[in-house]
């Protein structure tokens, strides 16, 4: 590891995902890292080493960063960014409700440090942003003794140290190579392939990357839905096609729709993009779709499986509507994915809300949320009306005429399905992410509804 001294001093603005842990990552590295952010209870918590998200190794790189003095975490990004040799934007760019993306946090952040920055720093976008956006950021920083670099994140939730220490790529982008070989610089004990180019190549690279793993996801979605529709099984199917090196088995499973914070924004962003720039995108227009279908499929699935069906009778069509009044259906997580608490864009909510709009009553659990909405105001927001959180599974399935399983926590694996069966009105279960063993269900008493199997 680098030592401290032979470190650059980095400033990066925002302490959310990205932030946080680019910063937490490059103090590692051996770098001299300020973190700021405008959000006094955050930067008082992060200080005492409290890491607000879950994110697997980042509070341990927190303490370490603070106890070794190579990362703090201030209010104010314009009194030390004088001080600077790079500055890391790194704040949220959500899609607007009109589908384009908003860059107002983003130019704030310019805002602030703009005057202040020391010359020959280097201003470093990680934010993702619009494909163009690199010469709006020169011109509104207005500087020329300041260089300008994109380098997009490929950070995964639940993985996002591993995936900054040991990426499968370095993008960066600059007008100027030289500034891409400092910025690349910064990384330069962490093994992975680094490509140098334009900023416009490099923001492009962040948008067709995650439209890619949104293709791959809805492919095998509809994929499954064509099994069942032929009579094939979706496991089989996928391994023989995932077998094939071109491919790949990687995302090759089906679920409930893909989501979370990037994916959804950023493939409406690129086909908004290519929209303005005079292509239809029809392709990725298509996966969205794809995707929106989903989300349905898996409530019609409940629906049938509530009244006793199987849910591979026949296939959806768009005409029908899932009779859930008055049936209780037990929620199994409710996070994007396993391993974070995170519900921005989460399928399983999208799921739930079509589910309490067809009348369903909701009681949901997931492990990474607590059972007090009292304890964790920010949940409600994201929550449909009338849902109840349960403090374990088994409670949550109580008394319900079936349960469906929307993320794929280890947890729902090793449940005890035999007493879940007993605690249930009716034990009818639709597993979303095909993850539970169908014969193991159907022994303990379950009808048994996954997605393509057979």
């Amino acid at each position: 590891m680098t030592d401290a001294a032979a470190g650059h001093r980095i400033l990066v603005v925002g302490a959310g995902y990205v932030g946080l842990t680019t910063a937490a990552c490059f103090a590692h590295l051996g770098h001299d890292v300020i973190c700021a952010d405008i959000d006094r209870a955050k930067v008082a918590s992060l200080s005492a080493g409290i890491v607000p998200i879950r994110e697997n190794d980042l509070e341990g790189l927190v303490s370490e960063g603070i106890a070794q003095r190579r990362l703090r975490f201030v209010i104010s990004a314009t009194a030390v960014a004088a001080t600077c040799d790079f500055v890391f934007l790194c704040v949220p760019t959500p899609l607007r409700a009109d589908g384009e993306t908003e860059l107002g946090y983003l130019m704030s952040a310019l805002d602030s440090v703009a005057t202040s920055l020391r010359p020959g720093s280097v201003v470093v976008t990680k934010s993702t942003v619009p494909v163009g956006t690199a010469p709006k950021i020169g011109a509104a920083l207005g500087r020329t003794d300041v260089a300008l670099a994109s380098n997009p994140e490929f950070l995964r939730e639940g993985s996002a140290v591993a995936d900054f220490l040991a990426p499968d790529r370095i993008v960066i982008g600059s007008e100027d190579h030289s500034v891409a070989q400092r910025v690349a610089a910064l990384y330069e004990n962490v093994d992975a392939p680094l490509i140098l180019c334009d900023p416009t190549s490099a923001e492009t690279v962040k948008y067709a990357a995650n439209a890619f793993l949104a293709a791959k996801v809805s492919f095998v979605n509809a994929l499954a839905a064509v099994c069942e529709a032929v009579d094939a099984d979706v496991d089989v199917v996928l391994e023989g096609v995932g077998t094939d090196h071109r491919i790949g088995s990687a995302y090759l499973q089906p679920g409930p729709g893909w989501g979370g914070s990037c994916l959804p924004k950023d493939t409406r962003a690129l086909v908004g993009v290519a929209s303005d720039a005079g292509y239809v995108f029809d392709l990725l227009e298509g996966v969205i779709a794809v995707n929106e279908q989903q989300l349905d499929r898996v409530v019609a699935k409940v629906a049938r499986a509530a009244h006793g069906g199987t849910g591979a009778e026949r296939v959806e069509s768009e005409s029908d509507e899932p009779d859930l009044d008055g049936i209780d259906v037990a929620v199994l997580g409710l996070t994007f994915k396993a391993g974070t608490d995170d519900l921005r864009g989460s399928p399983a909510i999208r799921v739930a809300e079509r589910l309490r709009g067809a009348g369903a009553r909701l009681a949901a659990y997931d492990p990474a949320l607590g059972s007090n909405l009292d304890e964790r105001p920010d949940l409600e927001a994201h929550l449909p009306d009338g849902l109840i959180l349960s403090s374990s599974a088994l409670e949550a399935v109580r008394g319900a005429n079936v349960a469906v399983v929307l993320t794929e926590w280890p947890e729902f694996g090793s449940l005890d399905w035999e007493r879940a069966a007993d605690e249930m009105a009716t034990a009818r279960i639709v597993d979303a992410r095909n993850m539970l063993d169908p014969s193991k269900l159907r022994a303990a008493g379950f009808l048994y509804v996954g997605l393509g199997r057979r």
